[in-house]
């Protein structure tokens, strides 16, 4: 497959990509192979295992989630999560769009397809504004950080959706037989995204840390992006007809799209370290001591104490009275020391 600069013609011929049915003309571009349909209730499904893919994508982003969360005092905490969740955002609106539920000629499919477009280069500009969060331009967590980091992705979002749409609709001077626009926005910009985001991810390691072990999950993470793009823009074509059309490239491109962003969460968790120091104010009871000898060793002897079975002076070791008790006078009538009458003159 040849490769032009603004041109969706060889991609979508490659490759069964949301926008191809939407570009070259009222009719669309249909890939040259692609992944047998199903039929399920009297409704085609389109590319069933890759819709697999997306279900599966969407409960490990969700775990994936879960424990960034629970990482109460992490750095960048606020600031990556928000990347999982645009990234839980697209596999659920992949899983309609690539599977034909909601049927590429029906209208609404287009703004579902500008939508999810522009939540694409939302989700690259998220990650490669995470990529900066760790040389601390600005502190982490803060209203400044975090607003910076929505408001950019909100207007790359908003810029990307009005391209695709005006793209797919024809108008504001755009067109989908000439999609140079969406070609950058949907093409290019993810691409430029990465390489920066792994380039400072490295100058990271190197400079501010000591363990070089991150390294191989930044590795991990480009390789598996790098694969994904080689085997939907070369390779799709060659796997389909070898499998005799029962799965894609797109299958595998999911998958391995998964995987880098697995390694994105990976290598954000071995970079991070929680200050236990906070984190166990959650589990103060852990510490709470619970026997009764030992809880009353830094109390005021006279001071009543509810750990005790006895009110008064802490409790002795030995015969359960302690020896102020035994020795103190007044306590009682024949209690006190020396008995009275037996005083010596």
């Amino acid at each position: 497959m040849t490769i032009q600069f603004g041109s969706f013609v060889g991609v979508c011929q490659t490759a069964a990509l949301v926008p191809c049915p939407l570009l070259g003309g009222n009719q669309g571009i249909e890939p040259n192979c692609y992944s047998r349909n199903v039929d399920l209730g009297g409704t085609l499904i389109f590319q069933p295992s890759t819709c697999f893919v997306h279900i599966v994508a969407i409960i490990m982003t969700a775990i994936m989630i879960y424990h960034i969360r629970s990482k109460y005092t992490a750095v960048g905490r606020k600031e990556i999560v928000l990347f999982f969740y645009l990234y839980a955002i697209i596999e659920l609106l992949a899983i309609f769009l690539d599977s034909n539920i909601i049927p590429t000629a029906n209208p609404a499919y287009s703004w579902f397809a500008a939508v999810y477009t522009g939540l694409v280069a939302a989700a690259y500009c998220c990650l490669l504004i995470n990529g900066f969060v760790g040389f601390q331009f600005a502190e982490d967590g803060t209203p400044l950080s975090l607003w910076a980091l929505r408001i950019a992705c909100l207007v790359v979002w908003g810029v990307s959706f009005f391209v695709a749409i005006a793209t797919f609709k024809g108008f504001a001077g755009f067109s989908n037989t000439k999609g140079t626009g969406l070609w950058i926005v949907y093409l290019l910009w993810p691409l430029v995204c990465v390489v920066i985001y792994v380039i400072s991810q490295l100058i990271l390691v190197f400079r501010t840390l000591e363990d070089r072990w991150p390294i191989g999950d930044i590795v991990f993470g480009a390789g598996a992006f790098t694969i994904a793009q080689v085997i939907l823009f070369a390779f799709s074509d060659t796997i389909c007809n070898a499998i005799k059309h029962y799965i894609d490239g797109l299958f595998f491109f999911t998958l391995c799209m998964l995987l880098s962003v697995m390694m994105v969460y990976k290598y954000w968790d071995s970079i991070t370290r929680e200050d236990l120091e906070f984190s166990v104010g959650s589990k103060a009871a852990v510490w709470e001591v619970k026997d009764p000898l030992l809880a009353g060793q830094d109390l005021d002897p006279y001071t009543e104490d509810s750990a005790s079975a006895y009110h008064g002076a802490p409790a002795s070791l030995v015969g359960g009275i302690s020896g102020q008790q035994l020795y103190q006078k007044g306590y009682g009538p024949g209690r006190g020391y020396p008995p009275p009458g037996s005083e010596r003159y």
